[in-house]
Formats: structure tokens, C-alpha cells, sequence
């Protein structure tokens, strides 16, 4: 865009205006200046930076005395006024300022007003507008939530019903099948009697005509007689009873949708005073984000491992997995489920018990909460920085094993394991499950125990798989990259991190061969760090903002601190 070139204010000196003579109001180059300060007229005046001037008052005619200009200030009357104004009897013995001072305070007055609006009210409004949204998205990721628990609680009590109705309906059938066997055995016990009663019959006519009357006389004779018809009990039929619901019972069964009773927060406007740090925190961290540019530009791999310091982790009995908080602070973790913060000075901040195991199921989000995975309640936690422990995810059937926040766009990759079938889980941050990675383009399952897992500077998920015995990368999209299944015989990998120029370091935990194994973004091995420290068998890992690496070990709970990029 064009600019307007300001030059000085003496008589044909063309050269850029840099300062400002206030009671003159002039614009002076440097040279000018020099001269300005020089002469015995003006050598006394107030020259300033040109941005540093005070605003000229601007010619206005006094209203009793057309011919001349305002200059003074009546404090009594708050009136501009003309030099003769002030013989006036109506201001005899007011107190009287220099019009231009207080001018030159008005404008300052504007001009830190109008920066205030600029800087703090409109930015904050900005702000909290986009929070409003932020807020929309989240209700309507909520209400998309609620509805499908409302359908699933709708099918649950369909196939509930369903399974009711089967039940019902076997046993009107067993109750008919065992009518008819009753019905059925009256019926053979007629067919007997008519078969008796026919038989009867013909001895009857046969006696009718015999020609021995004698016979008529005797005892087989006189022992026919007919039996009386068996009597059979009427069935009972069942009758159906209809049952009773109505409305407000099926909604009881499908939940209810209602507002928790807690109290409306105010959305936390910053003071101003807060608000400019953050204006001054901002530009600083706009210079560290291109310092750090300009020093991915010049790092490079370095031919040694440099030691730069030590620290222990409390209340761990050794270091599987270290997670970088804000403040300096970090989170360490062993085998035993004990989960503890410590500052770099090895001072104890917090301690919890977890399920947790030899895996990185903990991590910082971009807020600088820390979630953790629970595979033994199939949940993932979340520790607010008031050190209140919220269960922030539910896994379903699938036990959660290693966590990761993106701090490419907030999002949690999440490796998971049920029965012999594994994945990973990518949630957005209003922990809605956006992405599935269960197996690769071919159809092959590619996960078979992802315990660590992180992101490159390029989105690539990269996972430790100890059954697989490989590093396994796959694209943001799910399309599996490469394998990478060491640069020795054996590989066991265990800790992995990512640093500013894209390298995978990923912990080879093969006892007696314990090495740190560096590969670039597609696979290709680069470098092989040993420690060379006697008793030292790598673990855990992680990249401080300083390139510096993080060694934690399976066991001590020392972590050891490295420099391996020059």
C-alpha cells in the first residue's frame, strides 16, 4: 500500500521529518533539528520524536471577539476565551489555563481511549463472540449427543420389548400345547368307551339270538352290565390381561432430557490490565514462534549426546511415560499406576493412583489439563487445573491404552485394545468420536497393542506397537505410511516423541541393547543414540521447547536430560 511521505517542515529542506518542535510546531529531519536546538531562540524549545508531538490547536475565532483566536481556558466557566476576554468582568479572578496544554491533554485523553478500544474492548468482544460460537458448536455436539441416546435408549427398549414379546408369546404356546395334550387324552379316553360300548353291543345281539335260552340264565350273562360314561373336566381358558402404561411411564424408560441445576457462570471478561500483558505476551510470542522457525532452519542431527542435566520424579519407582505441563512442569508415571506432577526442581505437586501400566496413557492438552486413559473402568479422566478429576470420555467394549493431545488442533488420538483387536480413536475436542483406524487400505488390521503413541509436525499418528514389534505411521487420514521395525535384530519399542524438524525417536527396549533410535518422516533411519552411561536403560520420552530430550528410565526414577541437535 502507498504511504504518505512526510517530510520536514523547513523552507526548502525536502529531507524525511523524524522530530517535532512542540512550541513551534514544526516538523524537523535530524539535521534540522541539530540547528533548531542551536539557535539562541529556540534553543530552549521541547523537541520531540514526530509521534511524541502535541496536536496544534486549531484556529478558532472567539465568539465576542471575531478577529482574534481562543487561547485561554476559564476553568470557572470551562470556556475557550480570546486574550481580551479575560478583562471581562465576568471572569475577573477565575482561574485561567493555557488552552493548547489542555487540548494537547484532550487529544492524549482520545487517543488512549480510542488504543483501549482498540487493543482491550474490541479485541476482548472479538473473543468473546468467538466464544459464543465456540458454545453453539458445542451445544448442538451436545444435543447431537443427547439424540443419539435417545434413539439408542429407543432401540435398547425396543429389543427390550421385542424380547418381552418372545417371551410372552412361548409361553401362551406352552400354555395351549399343554391344553391340547389334556383335550387330547379326553379325546382317546371317548374313543376307548366307544370302542367298549361297540364291542358291548354285539354281545348284546348275539344273546338276542341264541337258541339256548339257558344262557340267558347264566353267570357271563348276568355280569353284563354297562359302565357309566368316564366323566372329563371342562378346560379353563386363559384370558389375557391387558397391561397398563401410559405416556409418561415410556418416558420415564427413554431418560429425560433436562438442565443440571448449576448455576450460570458469567463469561470471564480479562481486566485491562491482563488483557495488555497479554497484548505484550502475544507479540513476544510471535517473535519466539519465528525465532523457533529461524532455528528449525539451522538444526540439524549431532554427531554426540550431550548431558545437560538430571531430576527426579517422586513417588514413582521409575519413568515409563513424561508429559510436558505449562510453567516448567511435568507429569511422570511408572508401571504401578502411580501417576505424580513434579516441578524440575523434584518437588512433589501431585500424586494419583491409576490403572495405568508401562504406557504413555497421559498427556497435556492445549489448555494444559492433563487426561489420562483408565483401562480398567474403560474411561478417560481429565485434570482441570484446580486439580478436580472429571471422567471426561467413555470408551465402550475398547480399553483405552495410550493417549495423545494434538497440538496441531486440539484433538486426542487415543489407542485402544479389545481382546485380540486393537485400534486408535480420534475425538475432537468437544469429545465427539470423529475417526476409526482399525486396519490399512489392504483390509489388514494394522494395531496389535499400540502402547505410546504421538503426532509428527506433519499430522502423521505414529504408534509404538510392542506385539508388532514395530513403529507404525499412518497419515491424518488414516492410510497407513510405514513400518518401522528397527535398525538391529531385536526391537521393542516403548516411548516415542516427535521433535521441531520432524523426527520420530522412539525407545528401543531390548534388554542389554537399550538405544534410542531416530528415523525421519518417512521411515528412513538416521541415527542411533546411545547414552553411554553405564545403568541407564531408556524408557520414557519427550521434547521440551528447548529441543532438549527427556530421558526417563524403567529403572530409577531419574530423568535425564539431553542435547542431540546442534
Amino acid at each position: 500500500m502507498a504511504q504518505h511521505y512526510l517530510v520536514c517542515g523547513t523552507e526548502d529542506c525536502k529531507r524525511n521529518c523524524q522530530f517535532y518542535c512542540n512550541p513551534c510546531h514544526q516538523r524537523l529531519c535530524k539535521r534540522c533539528r541539530d540547528e533548531h536546538q542551536k539557535s539562541q531562540d529556540t534553543k530552549d524549545h521541547e523537541v520531540v520524536p514526530y509521534k511524541q508531538r502535541k496536536p496544534q490547536l486549531p484556529e478558532e475565532k472567539c465568539n465576542l471577539h471575531p478577529k482574534r483566536n481562543v487561547e485561554i481556558l476559564c476553568k470557572e466557566c470551562n470556556v475557550p476565551l480570546c486574550a481580551k476576554c479575560i478583562f471581562m468582568k465576568e471572569h475577573t479572578g477565575h482561574q485561567l489555563d493555557d488552552l493548547e496544554e489542555k487540548y494537547a491533554e484532550k487529544v492524549a485523553f482520545c487517543r488512549s481511549e480510542i488504543s483501549k478500544i482498540q487493543e482491550y474492548y474490541l479485541s476482548t468482544s472479538q473473543g468473546l463472540k468467538k466464544e459464543i460460537k465456540e458454545d453453539v458448536m458445542a451445544i448442538k455436539n451436545t444435543m447431537d449427543d443427547i439424540r443419539s441416546s435417545i434413539r439408542a435408549e429407543a432401540e435398547s427398549l425396543k429389543e427390550l420389548v421385542n424380547r418381552v414379546t418372545s417371551d410372552k408369546l412361548e409361553q401362551a404356546n406352552i400354555m395351549e400345547e399343554s391344553l391340547l395334550k389334556t383335550l387330547k387324552s379326553q379325546e382317546k379316553t371317548y374313543e376307548d368307551y366307544t370302542e367298549y360300548l361297540e364291542k358291548l353291543l354285539k354281545e348284546f345281539h348275539s344273546y338276542k339270538s341264541i337258541d339256548n335260552i339257558r344262557v340267558l340264565f347264566s353267570d357271563d350273562f348276568k355280569n353284563l352290565k354297562i359302565q357309566s360314561i368316564p366323566e372329563t373336566a371342562q378346560p379353563v381358558l386363559p384370558v389375557f390381561t391387558a397391561g397398563h402404561f401410559d405416556k409418561d411411564e415410556v418416558s420415564k424408560l427413554l431418560g429425560s432430557v433436562n438442565f443440571p441445576n448449576t448455576k450460570l457462570n458469567n463469561r470471564r471478561i480479562k481486566p485491562m490490565e491482563n488483557a495488555s500483558t497479554q497484548l505484550k505476551l502475544t507479540g513476544k510470542q510471535m517473535r519466539r514462534d519465528a525465532e523457533k522457525s529461524d532455528v528449525k532452519q539451522t538444526l540439524s542431527l549431532s554427531s554426540s549426546v550431550t548431558k545437560v542435566r538430571e531430576y527426579t520424579v517422586p513417588g514413582v519407582e521409575d519413568v515409563n511415560h513424561i508429559s510436558l505441563g505449562k510453567s516448567g512442569r511435568l507429569w511422570g508415571s511408572d508401571d504401578k499406576g502411580n501417576l505424580v506432577q513434579t516441578d524440575l526442581q523434584g518437588d512433589q505437586l501431585q500424586k494419583i493412583q491409576t490403572s495405568g501400566r508401562d504406557e504413555g496413557y497421559h498427556t497435556v492438552t492445549q489448555d494444559g489439563d492433563l487426561i489420562y486413559t483408565d483401562r480398567k473402568n474403560k474411561v478417560i479422566n481429565r485434570i482441570k487445573q484446580d486439580n478436580t478429576i472429571i471422567e471426561f470420555i467413555k470408551t465402550g467394549d475398547w480399553e483405552p491404552l495410550c493417549i495423545h493431545s494434538s497440538q496441531i488442533n486440539g484433538d486426542i488420538l487415543v489407542g485402544m485394545e479389545k481382546g485380540v483387536k486393537a485400534k486408535v480413536t480420534r475425538y475432537n475436542k468437544t469429545r465427539k468420536e470423529i475417526q476409526n483406524i482399525p486396519s490399512d487400505n489392504k483390509g489388514q488390521e494394522i494395531y496389535s497393542y499400540p502402547h505410546y503413541i504421538t503426532e509428527n509436525i506433519n499430522g502423521d499418528i505414529c504408534t509404538s506397537d510392542y506385539n508388532k514389534e514395530a513403529v507404525v505411521v499412518v497419515n491424518k487420514s488414516g492410510q497407513h505410511r510405514f513400518s518401522y521395525t528397527g535398525h538391529g535384530s531385536e526391537f521393542y519399542p516403548f516411548g516415542i516423541c516427535n521433535d521441531l524438524l520432524g523426527h520420530i525417536i522412539v525407545c528401543n527396549g531390548y534388554l542389554g541393547n537399550c538405544s534410542l533410535d531416530i528415523i525421519d518422516q518417512d521411515g528412513q533411519f538416521l541415527s542411533l543414540l546411545r547414552t553411554q552411561q553405564k545403568g541407564i536403560q531408556p524408557y520414557g520420552l519427550c521434547v521440551d521447547d528447548e529441543s532438549h530430550l527427556h530421558v526417563g528410565q524403567w529403572n530409577t526414577n531419574t530423568v535425564t536430560v539431553f542435547k542431540y541437535l546442534q
